[in-house]
């Protein structure tokens, strides 16, 4: 039988014969426009989208995603335009083909931009219609069960992106059967040899198990029939290959240990009849505690409900089982494509469907607040991951999060403006810190301050990508913020050298400026001074020229006489030396780093000494008369060793109201290397002084700069 009859034969099953000859003359127009083309098997290459249809038409699909199957390559890669389609086959069609189409040239091999920016455009065209990823998937099934005939190299590339992007979106929506095949064909694509020896070894361990899987199903059935159960199927589960080297390598567990697991589910007709089973199971065999799973009451983000739980077995062996209903085990199979093939059914399918579209609008939540697309292909691979956690709010909502998510993510899972304003959390009412990982059942409960503001550190322990995109984006906005500021007043600073202040340029003049920075925004134009990528000297003199004025003065004489003002509040665009570790009182100066902002220096460090010479780099700086913050200062502290020594001085130091914040002891010198925070140098004097003083305290001092 050809391509064509056996799609037209599944068709039959639920299609009309209207509808069929409309699919027939999609097949008439692919046929003719791949005409002489070939695949890399040797076969015409309409052979490839026949196939797709046909594993579309397995699934139900309706009259336009099958068309648009059929023709998914004709733009890419004939002389077909999309206007052609939309006017033989309707505007649906043509946007499918066109969504399709534009996923060409992915290759994530590479980390390229416009490699990334293809994958934006996927997850774009998947969010506007979910068609446009079951096509895409189907493509992508036939394409690796005819991979062998492609060259190695792009076998591997092909495999690694299946493995790595597909399989995942494919069990992100809900659809078990594509993402086994993909895991396995891409496995044994990618490490063919480790592929052949496990699969040897599966074969010949599932003749030593038979008798056991004998055993526990004879006594399963035995206790159905006593207590009166109608399962409608009870069925040995095994583990497909590459869940098995999964399990092994991501637990470093034996061959032995994985399939020592026996693997059974039982399909039945009801809920009720789901729990009725699982208290017959416990009575049968005893449960392995924390090993018991309701995803019934609580379904995956992917819509997949069942009740796992794992049982000591006869002679002890592990026994995991899943219990679900018919309804469930179609989900499971199928996730969102069931739609297509129960919907004549009324079985409340719908909800896979509604599940993926909230993961879509999360995706376009995520397309919004990242502008660079290798952080937007990183923050949606993230959320790829298929394991999650559940946890409730105060009022018992229940939020799904991926798993080792923090209470960050979940202030960001609420509203992005919860996250922005988090600065503590209660797990089941008690007080824990923000990095802690959430565990199933949780009760969290966010404390916001309107004044609290997203901090860098999150970003080491966050792991979904709303709340790592959210921060970035706001860490942005600020450093953007805080440059612009920072660019006004080293402009400002620069202009004095020629007796000029920036409310004296007229705007057409830093227009000007602008123009020929080729710039968006004066804005934009202050914010790259502020962050070192143009000099705000050389920025003064083109607009002391501009404005027809000459210099009055000396650079070096006027710079000294007009020194920048550091709060020590400026944010992330001013940074404080750790070499020297500058606070109030100290003498101050710095450079600009470009890319970093201003870097601040004890005026003799000897980090400064090659930018005395440099006036475009060099900024002299003072501090302002009031400054309200706690600086970091480091310590050599010699201490006496005996037995509480360390905790003596700790108490000391914050008795002299300071912290520390770092503290390292060498054993074999008894020094004491410590950072600790000081508002100014008269603060410091006063904690030296207490240090000192204190009786395990032989000597103490500041540590020397450039040391």
């Amino acid at each position: 039988m050809d391509g064509v009859t056996h799609l037209i034969n599944q068709l039959k099953i639920y299609l009309d014969d209207q509808e069929i000859k409309i699919v027939e003359s999609a097949y008439d127009c692919a046929k003719k426009a791949h005409e002489g083309q070939k695949r890399h098997t040797g076969e015409p290459y309409i052979t490839h989208p026949l196939a797709v249809a046909t594993i579309l038409a397995d699934m139900h699909m309706d009259v336009p995603t099958i068309i648009a199957a059929i023709l998914h390559d004709v733009i890419e890669d004939t002389y077909i335009e999309k206007e052609n389609i939309e006017l033989q086959f309707g505007k649906e069609v043509a946007d499918l083909v066109d969504g399709v189409t534009k996923l060409t040239q992915i290759e994530f091999e590479s980390r390229a931009e416009a490699q990334a920016e293809n994958f934006r455009k996927m997850m774009m065209a998947m969010a506007r219609d979910i068609r446009v990823i079951l096509i895409k998937l189907a493509d992508r099934l036939h394409n690796m069960r005819t991979i062998g005939s492609l060259p190695r190299k792009k076998r591997r590339r092909v495999a690694k992106e299946t493995l790595e992007i597909f399989a995942p979106i494919a069990n992100r929506l809900g659809m078990h059967a594509f993402r086994v095949e993909f895991d396995d064909l891409g496995f044994g694509t990618l490490y063919p040899m480790r592929y052949r020896i496990l699969q040897a070894a599966i074969s010949k361990a599932h003749g030593n198990r038979q008798e056991m899987m004998e055993l526990i199903d004879q006594e399963i059935h035995r206790s159905f029939q006593k207590y009166n159960i109608r399962a409608r199927s009870l069925t040995s589960r095994e583990k497909h290959v590459y869940s098995i080297y999964k399990k092994m390598h991501d637990k470093h567990l034996s061959f032995s240990e994985v399939m020592d697991v026996y693997g059974f589910r039982v399909i039945v007709d009801k809920v009720d009849t789901c729990y009725r089973v699982l208290g017959v199971l416990h009575n049968l065999y005893k449960p392995i505690t924390q090993r018991f799973k309701d995803y019934i009451a609580i379904p995956k983000a992917n819509g997949y409900q069942s009740l796992h739980t794992t049982l000591f077995g006869p002679y002890g062996v592990p026994i995991e089982v899943q219990i679900r209903t018919e309804e469930m085990h179609k989900m499971a199979e199928f996730g969102i494509s069931a739609h297509w093939l129960y919907k004549t059914e009324k079985s409340g399918l719908g909800e896979a469907q509604s599940r993926a579209q909230e993961w879509l609008k999360s995706v376009l939540e995520l397309h919004k607040s990242t502008k660079n697309s290798l952080e937007f292909i990183e923050n949606v691979k993230t959320d790829l991951f298929p394991d999650e956690v559940y946890v409730f709010t105060p009022k018992g909502m229940i939020l799904e999060l991926p798993a080792g998510a923090t209470p960050v993510d979940f202030a960001y899972a609420i509203h992005s403006d919860i996250g922005n304003h988090c600065i503590a959390v209660k797990l089941d009412r008690r007080l824990a810190p923000l990095s802690t990982h959430l565990i199933n059942g949780q009760q969290v409960e966010i404390i916001t301050s309107i004044n609290a503001r997203p901090n860098p550190a999150w970003l080491n322990f966050v792991v979904s990508g709303k709340a790592r995109s959210n921060i970035k984006h706001f860490l942005k906005k600020q450093q953007r913020d805080e440059s612009i500021e920072l660019g006004k007043r080293l402009l400002e600073k620069s202009l004095n050298t020629f007796e000029l202040s920036l409310a004296q340029i007229p705007e057409e003049d830093l227009e000007s400026l602008r123009k020929t920075a080729k710039l968006d925004s004066v804005s934009h134009f202050f914010e790259e001074v502020g962050i070192g990528n143009r000099t705000a000297i050389l920025a003064a003199k083109q607009l002391a020229k501009l404005s027809h004025l000459t210099d009055k003065t000396t650079l070096s004489d006027t710079s000294v006489r007009h020194p920048l003002a550091i709060k020590g509040t400026e944010g992330i665009v001013v940074n404080f030396a750790k070499c020297c570790r500058p606070i109030p009182g100290d003498p101050i100066a710095g450079y600009i780093e470009s890319g970093q902002g201003l870097i601040v220096h004890v005026e003799h460090c000897p980090s400064l000494k090659k930018y005395h010479h440099q006036p475009d780099q060099y900024v002299p700086l003072h501090w302002e008369k009031k400054i309200h913050a706690d600086f970091p200062v480091d310590l050599d502290i010699h201490i006496i060793n005996q037995r509480g020594s360390l905790a003596s001085l700790a108490m000391t130091i914050a008795e002299a109201g300071s912290n520390i914040i770092n503290l390292h002891f060498d054993e074999r010198s008894f020094l004491v290397t410590s950072t600790l925070t000081a508002t100014d140098r008269i603060h410091l004097a006063r904690v030296l002084r207490k240090i000192r003083h204190n009786k395990n305290v032989v000597r103490v001092t500041r540590h020397k700069i450039g040391k």
